[in-house]
């Protein structure tokens, strides 16, 4: 069902879907510049991160790439968890600068160290390459942490193409054993790359994420017109194994969002197979609303809430 949106987000979408408009009247067709460009647009809405004490950018130093880290410690003198953080964007879009200000909060919120990786993304490195430098990162994420506290917790969070991230390397601990993960927390996550659910028509125009931008996002990622390719269907965690030794799982959803459907059968498949899974949705939200703090700040301090409550 067609969510309906709350009264906070009317204007800022009356905006966005003029802007839409006048772009498709005038021929504009998506590259990464632009696509890019408007998210970035969007930091003047996230608002300021909190001061913590202490905030550095590191560097997984791999034989043929760097992976750029930003590293976020509440209580350097407490030796506490560790949490993984993966933006989202399409696999096109986002970074650390821009999410700066949710992993400082997630950080205050679960009293937790937050690692946000900078990932490669398409289409100059299309998939897989974000995935193998967050797996990496999963893995060796110790080696960022010289000379700081931590303990052995280690939970992965991310949104949209970060929850992507988060349920494939789910996927993957199920038969890579150097893969540990203890919680993961996925806000309005990817998990279907077939876009087979209702919700991707249903919500797919009008509410910021538009059905064709979404198509066109993973066209990028796969190199690849057919999303119903193997390749497609193999990466999607929604069409993969579950099993009970996944890990507690957070998700978090929004009503007027087109990957609504697929947090709901995510949660089912996870309960299916005897996974701990909380859920909770944001009925008048939209896709992305994390990045949109100033206009709905009631529901992003709750979901900032649910998130720490979730982790302690």
């Amino acid at each position: 069902m067609r969510g309906s949106v709350s009264d906070k987000l009317k204007p800022f979408l009356n905006d966005v879907n003029t802007a839409i408009e006048e772009a498709k009247l005038n021929n504009v067709n998506f590259t990464p510049e632009i696509v890019r460009g408007n998210l970035d647009k969007l930091s003047v809405l996230i608002g300021q991160g909190p001061e913590l004490p202490f905030v550095s950018d590191r560097v997984f130093e791999l034989n043929d790439r760097p992976i750029p880290a930003r590293i976020y410690h509440p209580a350097p003198a407490e030796h506490l968890p560790v949490i993984l953080h993966f933006h989202g964007g399409g696999h096109m879009c986002g970074s650390v600068d821009l999410y700066d200000t949710i992993s400082r909060k997630i950080a205050k919120a679960t009293h937790c160290i937050v690692i946000c990786v900078e990932y490669r993304l398409a289409p100059e490195y299309p998939y897989p390459a974000g995935i193998d430098d967050c797996q990496y990162a999963l893995i060796h994420y110790q080696q960022v942490l010289t000379n700081l506290n931590f303990n052995d917790n280690i939970y992965i969070l991310g949104d949209s193409a970060g929850g992507a991230i988060c349920t494939t390397l789910t996927m993957n601990s199920l038969t890579n054993p150097n893969i540990k993960i203890d919680k993961q927390i996925l806000i309005y996550p990817s998990v279907d790359y077939t876009m087979c659910t209702d919700s991707i028509v249903e919500n797919g125009s009008g509410f910021l994420l538009e059905q064709d931008r979404i198509t066109w996002y993973f066209q990028q990622y796969f190199q690849d017109n057919n999303l119903h390719s193997d390749t497609a269907k193999k990466a999607s965690p929604l069409l993969g194994h579950f099993s009970p030794k996944m890990p507690k799982t957070l998700i978090i959803t929004a009503g007027c969002d087109p990957l609504r459907d697929e947090g709901d059968l995510y949660l089912k498949s996870l309960k299916s197979a005897a996974v701990y899974v909380e859920h909770h949705q944001f009925d008048g939200m939209i896709h992305a609303f994390m990045l949109l703090d100033s206009l709905v700040k009631e529901e992003c301090d709750k979901t900032y809430q649910i998130i720490g409550d979730f982790i302690n």
